[in-house]
């Protein structure tokens, strides 16, 4: 029913608030626990997709098949939002963000009753908008509600386009088809991209590997190829339940754009004490992501962010090694991955009529 020219065989084969608090002393792992764990994320997939371009103070990567070049890191929108940051700081780090190179601005028709958006969409005029590749999220798993979100999403940003729509938490094995079903979510996706309001299509979710799988297969028996898919990917997930085991090396494979997100588990894996902030990013960062977003409620968090992107480097075996070692206790059984253990993360499980 569904084709966009391509397909992929799944075969045999899912932005958060950063802060500066350091890492105390983690439990003592053995050597042997960990190894196997880092042996898989060493081999399991190939780091660092194409050579970095660095484009200001940024290094670039290329999102996948679609051979766009994003910012290494991009710009939640969740924080942009919240009734404590002032819409006039908000704007602040999202231009001062795209003044220092980062191009990439994620962002959701639900986050904050549409003010993460509205916020963003006063941001981007005066030809930011023209700088950056924008991408926002819809709950919607029928055309109608599908249809309508994405047109309320392009007045709030003020854009007559999106670079990138995603369908936002797919959480729940009945969510692939449903928006793949006749008269669904997709349905409405693709006459907006027919109607150039959207270029690109990808989904998103946090609770299960399993039902990313999933939605990837439910769209190879459509015809259909996701240009991106959003997932948690940190050094709690390596260990847990893990989208980086699971999923991808499936999106490596058929050279679908790697968008990681909860890097830090919203602050909750700093909890841990086990690891910084900026050992979060640069673990994430040194996966095969296209873009690592985070989020950011200050211009200071914005500079700890843009200060992990200029200073990366691939990290070394040694040095993958180590942060698994320091993490692999806390991650048993997902305290710090509340997004895949609890409702807490799952506004549509809270919303269910935003589903449709």
């Amino acid at each position: 029913m569904i084709n966009d020219g391509g397909t992929v065989n799944t075969a045999g084969v899912g932005g958060e608030n950063r802060n500066e608090s350091g890492p105390a002393d983690a439990s003592a792992v053995t050597r042997r626990q960990f190894l196997g764990i880092a042996a898989v994320a060493l081999i399991s997939v190939p780091l660092h997709p194409g050579a970095a371009e660095t484009t200001g103070e940024v290094p670039y990567r290329t999102l996948g098949r679609t051979g766009e070049k994003v910012s290494m890191i991009g710009i939640g929108g969740y924080h942009l939002g919240k009734p404590e940051v002032a819409e006039a700081e908000s704007i602040r780090i999202v231009r001062t963000a795209i003044d220092n190179g980062i191009n990439f601005m994620d962002n959701s028709w639900d986050y904050n009753g549409g003010q993460s958006e509205i916020r963003m969409g006063k941001a981007l005029r005066d030809g930011y908008r023209q700088r950056v590749f924008l991408m926002t999220k819809i709950d919607g798993r029928n055309k109608e509600t599908a249809a309508r979100q994405i047109e309320e999403s392009l007045r709030r940003l003020q854009t007559d386009h999106l670079d990138l729509l995603q369908f936002h938490e797919i959480i729940r094995m009945e969510d692939p088809g449903r928006v793949f079903a006749a008269g669904g979510a997709m349905d409405a996706a693709l006459e907006a991209k027919k109607a150039g309001k959207i270029r690109y299509i990808g989904f998103t979710g946090h609770k299960d590997p399993d039902i990313h799988l999933r939605m990837l297969d439910t769209a190879a028996s459509n015809q259909f190829r996701f240009d991106t898919v959003q997932m948690p990917l940190n050094v709690m997930d390596a260990h847990f339940e893990s989208f980086e085991k699971k999923v991808l090396p499936v999106l490596v494979k058929a050279d679908i754009g790697v968008l990681g997100m909860k890097s830090m588990g919203d602050t909750i894996i700093l909890q841990s004490k086990t690891v910084t902030p900026v050992e979060c990013l640069h673990y994430a960062m040194n996966l095969p992501t296209s873009v690592v977003i985070t989020g950011c409620d200050s211009t200071r968090i914005l500079d700890q962010a843009l200060n992990a992107a200029r200073n990366f480097q691939p990290m070394k075996p040694n040095e993958i090694e180590a942060l698994l070692a320091k993490t692999a206790q806390a991650a048993q059984l997902g305290k710090y991955e509340l997004y895949k253990t609890s409702h807490q993360f799952d506004s549509t499980w809270r919303n269910p009529e935003w589903l449709g």
